[in-house]
């Protein structure tokens, strides 16, 4: 009898145990339910404003949330005056098919390579011949669909094919079996996969789409509207500074973490206190400092950038959180097989660090596409050199506010997509990078 009451005893407290942690559970998830609503409730108000006709409906704020009329009137507007819609059709086309000549060219490149040793000339023409095959493709579809002529216009000629030989030179050295580490830089890239080919040629393919976009908008540029201006030099910006200050925060960081030097613990310190001013006392400053070099107004994109990029090596704490957990034996086998410090960050701990490296350049992107302070007084009124948020800001507070403020919703909806899908497709990584960097291993 003892022993059934026992048991009964522990399995009474069994279910009140479980029944707590239920009752915990639901809590909590009901509490991240709501803070879930009323995080998102501003971003489906702003979308379905945005879909309220300013020429139907009264402009400003109402007090309903469904529009009576849905239009795209807002969105109409936003590209009124461009031809940005025909441009991207016909810059598709042609990048597609200049895509797919170049990745078949620089395939077969690839595979001739890969067959035996070449001489560097044989590879140079091999290379040259397809890269050159590829640009006379795109120069003429551009000439047939977008009345483009050569004469004249020789730099535009000469700058866009710098780029195409710089890009075809890089994906066919990735062809090489001494640089298929590069290749696992593309999403879900297996080593040895079976497919392997297929995803070098389909990351080819689309690599050269990109690059087809790009020299089409050189040679022949669209018409542009004040929003596409503003969206075009916010996502100029945006790019140059991920680029930028990933390498200098991933460089400064490794250096932090595998070299010893005199005087590293007092840069260490020092950048930390440094860090705990805000930048925002440095504006004045900066200002004058630009406006001497005539990176103001006309020039704030690149001033902008300059900004963005000058001191981006003191935010290297996370990343060389996450380079101290790769082991230093790894460095200390490749030098001892004559390998460089240059090739050991490169080819060793970059494929090592793609968590670390996706969630540096997420936050060098994130951070100059929704500034508008820095913006806003570098550009200090020249149109062509405002941002999306500081021209979107402008709509409502210098224009009639009743008659922008949907107009306002619309473009920022369009600003919200692009950095959203992002940060959805690269969560994992993003994620593993904090966690991965937060602590020393």
């Amino acid at each position: 009898m003892t022993n059934n009451a026992n048991v009964a005893a522990g399995q009474q407290k069994l279910r009140s145990k479980k029944g707590h942690e239920r009752r915990i559970n639901g809590t909590i998830y009901t509490v991240l339910v709501v803070m879930s609503i009323v995080w998102l409730v501003p971003f489906v108000f702003l979308v379905l404003q945005s879909f309220r006709s300013y020429k139907l409906e009264k402009g400003g704020m109402v007090d309903y949330l469904l529009p009576k009329h849905f239009s795209l009137d807002n969105y109409a507007f936003l590209f009124e005056g461009s031809n940005f819609f025909s441009w991207l059709g016909k810059a598709l086309i042609v990048g597609l098919i200049v895509a797919a000549v170049s990745a078949v060219l620089i395939h077969a490149c690839g595979k001739l390579l890969d067959k035996g040793e070449e001489s560097r000339g044989r590879r140079i023409a091999l290379i040259g011949g397809s890269l050159l095959v590829g640009f006379v493709a795109l120069t003429a579809l551009t000439a047939a669909m977008q009345g483009f002529v050569l004469a004249g216009s020789w730099v535009k000629v000469l700058l866009s094919l710098l780029l195409f030989v710089l890009a075809g030179w890089i994906m066919a050295r990735v062809y090489l079996k001494q640089d298929s580490k590069l290749l696992r830089s593309i999403p879900g890239y297996v080593v040895e996969d079976r497919h392997e080919g297929l995803k070098k040629f389909v990351a080819m393919l689309a690599e050269f789409l990109v690059l087809g976009i790009i020299v089409q908008f050189i040679l022949a540029p669209m018409t542009m509207s004040q929003y596409v201006r503003w969206y075009i030099n916010t996502l100029t910006i945006a790019l140059f500074t991920a680029v930028l200050q990933t390498a200098i925060v991933l460089s400064v960081s490794y250096a932090l973490s595998r070299l010893r030097f005199k005087g590293r613990k007092l840069i260490m310190n020092a950048v930390l206190v440094l860090g705990l001013f805000p930048g925002f006392l440095t504006m004045i400053t900066l200002y004058f400092l630009l406006k001497q070099l005539g990176l103001t107004q006309a020039g704030a994109v690149p001033g902008l950038i300059l900004i963005y990029c000058a001191s981006s090596g003191m935010g290297y704490y996370i990343s060389k959180g996450f380079f101290d957990t790769i082991p230093k034996s790894l460095d200390e086998s490749a030098r001892i097989d004559g390998a460089t410090r240059f090739q050991v960050f490169l080819k060793i701990i970059m494929p090592l660090a793609k968590p670390i490296v996706i969630y540096t350049i997420l936050m060098a992107f994130m951070a100059p596409w929704g500034d508008y302070v820095f913006a806003s007084y570098v550009a200090f009124g020249h149109q062509n050199g405002y941002n999306v948020a500081v021209g979107l800001y402008n709509w409502v507070n210098t224009n009639d506010f009743q008659n922008y403020f949907t107009r306002f919703c619309a473009g920022g909806v369009l600003v919200a997509v692009p950095i959203t899908a992002l940060f959805l497709a690269l969560q994992k990584y993003y994620v593993e990078g904090v966690t991965g960097g937060a602590v020393k291993g």
